[in-house]
């Protein structure tokens, strides 16, 4: 029997226009279902913007959600992702007082580097899975983080 809360992925392709954010979000809020990460952006050379989603529910919850995506005017396709590829980016900001090497060989474990430096901080990148950007972010909190930024998980089934 699978999870009857397990982690979802759903990507939504729409037609680029003002509201329909609103409206998708609107659907998951009046369901009473949460939005753990939402990412958007513009499908190059076309009109349609992808929003990868991620919530979760049991298989039934996750049907009722993708119906009902269906039935606004805006969405184009609605699909569960079963076998995907997914990925994650945060920028970590940090106090050049901490041990930069160490930062920087951890970083590049979590497919990152050093993306900005000045006479005070540091700015990491990494990109990864969203388990691993989380194990990593908990790894560095040794060298106290001043400021964290997560992207939301992108997905594009394989």
């Amino acid at each position: 029997m699978q999870d009857e809360n397990a982690r979802r992925v759903i990507s939504v392709i729409v037609v680029n226009e003002a509201s329909v954010l609103s409206r998708i979000t609107d659907l998951f809020s009046g369901r009473g279902y949460n939005i753990t990460s939402l990412t958007v952006a513009p499908i190059p050379n076309s009109k349609y913007s992808r929003l990868t989603i991620v919530t979760s529910g049991s298989v039934r919850v996750i049907e009722q959600i993708t119906k009902q995506l269906h039935k606004l005017i805006p969405v184009l396709k609605v699909y569960e992702h079963a076998d995907l590829v997914e990925k994650e980016m945060a920028l970590i900001k940090f106090p050049v007082t901490e041990n930069i090497t160490d930062i920087s060989t951890l970083c590049a474990a979590y497919n990152g580097k050093i993306v900005n430096a000045s006479e005070n901080i540091i700015i990491v990148m990494v990109a990864d899975e969203p388990k691993r950007v989380e194990n990593f972010l908990n790894l560095i909190q040794r060298y106290n983080p001043k400021e964290i930024v997560r992207s939301g998980s992108v997905a594009l089934e394989r």
